[in-house]
């Protein structure tokens, strides 16, 4: 059994993450590690999984376990990749005991080969990686981010496993259709009050009942607080009113009148009690709660017409370098569409999201705004959060660059920091203020949501729901297809297919 007793973590800088937290992982559970881009959840995992953070982190407390631990992490450590996949899961293998777990885990025994693991697709590398943790046939898993970089079939692969395993875990992810499929019970890792005041929480709730009973107590919670705080107004308004007038008194009484300004001196010294029973009752107050992840941000309005032509792809090869990934290729797109491009790992969708970038980016009837899969490609890391935005030119434009980020969540520091030192939750964001700032409106979206946490991918979607500009993405984010594409392609090597076509 997996216990945490009283666990505090801060960073070598100074910054909590977690302040006297206590857990204990059941047999049956499934629990799903939430919170923002940089607030320490692949931290927690490695202390639960004993590994060494003492580089960056420290912590007190207990973490104890009679069990073995199976730990995926993130990524697969670089000295791994080089080796092929049968070394890689074991040096010395028992193959009879690897291929009785195929048909449990349903690997494709094709896979298991003298293929260098880097040459493997993102989903190829995370199914392997776990078929060489349940070769060690562990009590416990700890996955990392094991939904990063997989396409919607691999996906569905995970989500089965994670489901059927009898296996208790504790998953890190940012998909939400996993999250809700998956847990039943969820750990919440927060940094509150601008990053000041950390906050981890336990829920025995699946995904969405946690969302909504969330949801329900910021509600309950605000409204109170507003509630208290207009009525304390009222009180301070009435206070002052008379504080005014005694104060006023006793600047025209007449000197005539002893005995009426002793009287005032007394009203005054009263009416200051008041006063400082009232500073103590507003410290009193119920504070309103603002989530970590609450972001108020839209983009301006866009005057795209629907009929205007965005593009009208026709290529006949995508290819990188020899390798053919696709013929045919034939795309148009008008004014105020929304089309998602999915496939598989490894087919093309990004080599074809470049090449629609290099059509279009020199348009000057339209504004491009481009987030590539690597933001790098977009980036530079040596600049500051705000220099990104920044137009260079006017003081009032640099303060607007400031406020947008201040909407979406960056600390005053943050703003100044090389974006290299950001997150890749706040790098994201930091993309969308870019299209914000610039008034895009047509986007370019590479993955556009993978690195957001699954609390700010709903209020992202909302946004570009309510873009009336064009959109052209690529996405293995279900709740993104549902919710923001109005048309899906499939692309392959015979070309791209509508799959609005097979409805």
């Amino acid at each position: 059994m997996l216990k945490i007793i009283d666990l505090k973590v801060t960073t070598n800088k100074g910054r909590k993450l977690v302040d006297s937290f206590s857990f204990v992982l059941k047999p049956g559970d499934k629990i799903a590690l939430i919170g923002e881009e940089g607030n320490g959840k692949s931290t927690i995992l490695k202390i639960l999984a004993g590994k060494d953070v003492s580089d960056y982190v420290s912590y007190s407390g207990t973490v104890s376990c009679d069990e073995r631990i199976g730990y995926l992490p993130q990524r697969i450590p670089e000295e791994d990749l080089n080796k092929d996949v049968i070394s890689y899961i074991d040096e010395q293998i028992d193959y009879s005991h690897l291929y009785s777990l195929l048909s449990k885990i349903d690997v494709d025994a094709d896979l298991l080969s003298d293929r260098v693991l880097r040459t493997l697709s993102g989903g190829e590398k995370v199914k392997i990686a776990i078929l060489k943790i349940l070769y060690e046939d562990p009590d416990i898993l700890l996955l990392d981010e094991p939904s990063n970089d997989l396409d919607l079939k691999t996906l569905l692969w995970l989500e089965d496993f994670i489901i059927n395993t009898r296996l208790p875990l504790i998953f890190v992810s940012h998909d939400e259709a996993l999250l809700e499929s998956c847990a039943n019970g969820i750990l919440h890792l927060e940094q509150l009050k601008r990053k000041s005041e950390p906050h981890m929480s336990f829920a025995a709730l699946s995904y969405e009942e946690y969302v909504s009973s969330r949801d329900a107590f910021i509600n309950r919670n605000n409204k109170i607080a507003a509630k208290e705080k207009a009525q304390y107004d009222k009180q301070l308004d009435k206070w002052r009113k008379i504080y005014q007038k005694v104060e006023h008194r006793q600047n025209t009484i007449s000197r005539a009148d002893p005995h009426g300004g002793q009287l005032l001196k007394k009203k005054m010294h009263a009416v200051k009690a008041q006063g400082r029973n009232l500073e103590e009752k507003k410290e009193q107050l119920r504070k309103p709660y603002e989530p970590e992840e609450a972001i108020d941000v839209f983009f301006d309005e866009v005057d795209l017409n629907p009929n205007k032509v965005i593009l009208d792809l026709e290529l006949p090869l995508l290819q990188i370098e020899e390798k053919v990934l696709g013929r045919d290729i034939k795309l148009k797109v008008f004014g105020k569409d929304k089309i998602c491009i999915i496939a598989d790992n490894g087919t093309g969708k990004s080599t074809l999201m470049k090449k629609i970038y290099e059509l279009l980016k020199d348009r000057e009837d339209i504004r491009l705004g481009y987030m590539p899969q690597n933001y790098s490609e977009m980036m530079d890391m040596d600049a500051t959060a705000v220099d990104f935005l920044w137009d260079g030119v006017s003081k009032d434009s640099r303060s607007k660059a400031s406020t947008l980020l201040g909407t979406l969540k960056f600390t005053a520091e943050e703003m100044e920091h090389s974006i290299a030192h950001l997150s890749e939750g706040q790098k994201c964001k930091l993309f969308f203020a870019k299209l914000i700032y610039d008034h895009d409106d047509v986007l370019l979206l590479d993955e556009p949501t993978r690195n957001l946490s699954a609390l700010s991918g709903p209020k992202i979607r909302e946004i570009l729901c309510a873009f009336k500009g064009c959109i052209i993405a690529i996405s293995h984010d279900r709740k993104f297809i549902d919710e923001v594409a109005d048309s899906v392609y499939e692309l392959s090597e015979s070309g791209l297919r509508c799959l609005d076509d097979d409805l």
